[in-house]
């Protein structure tokens, strides 16, 4: 049975994410920002003015989740939300001035974190292993 647990794709799985999210808090402590919120900010370097709804898309979050860490993105002065000129009922995200500072940081982490998880990693490593993954979510997805 424990030999079965440690070979368990899923608990696999999670003990990876674990150790990631582990080793990026390190990384994110000293710009105040939790592992979640650097992928907002990542997102919105790439694109600003996405709705909520978008970026719970595109992070794979639910909607109340999303809104709750844009409030505290927001209280720390890295975003601001506005409402939507096409659809009241929507609000668009920007990062602030302070936001757009933690660019070069946010790079540079995210530059890291790619290295250090490639590691060892052939390219046709990497590629197999992002595709086994994309395989893994769709599974789920389909339950």
């Amino acid at each position: 049975m424990e030999r079965d647990m440690e070979e368990h794709i899923g608990l696999m799985i999670h003990m990876a994410d674990l150790e990631i999210t582990s080793y990026l808090k390190k990384w994110l402590a000293p710009i105040q920002l939790a592992p979640e919120q650097h992928l907002v900010i990542a997102l919105l370097l790439r694109q600003e003015g996405l709705s909520q709804n978008e970026i719970a898309e595109r992070l794979s979050k639910d909607k109340s989740g999303i809104t709750r860490m844009l409030a505290s993105l927001e209280n720390k002065g890295f975003i601001r939300r506005t409402p939507s000129a096409g659809d009241r009922r929507s609000v668009e995200v920007y990062l602030t001035d302070e936001g757009r500072a933690l660019k070069a940081t946010v790079e540079e982490i995210s530059s890291h974190m790619r290295q250090h998880l490639r590691a060892g990693f052939t390219a046709e490593e990497a590629a197999e292993l992002k595709r086994l993954l994309t395989k893994v979510r769709e599974n789920v997805r389909k339950r």
